[in-house]
């Protein structure tokens, strides 16, 4: 049986707004841990919405 981790701390992102959970290289620095992913923090993510909404207004 594969060894689950239930019960570990989440937050929820604030670029994307999903929860993401604890993990152990945020363990020093957990409180100040806002994003979920490089992607999120550095805005590329909303870009790439940006981007893929202009193209659906685009093709419709």
């Amino acid at each position: 049986m594969a060894h689950r981790k239930p019960h570990l701390p989440e937050k929820i992102c604030a670029a994307c707004a999903r929860p993401f959970a604890w993990r152990k290289k945020w363990a020093p620095v957990w409180e100040e841990v806002r994003f979920c992913s490089d992607a999120c923090r550095d805005g590329r993510r909303d870009a790439a919405r940006a981007a893929c909404g202009a193209a659906r207004k685009k093709g419709a």
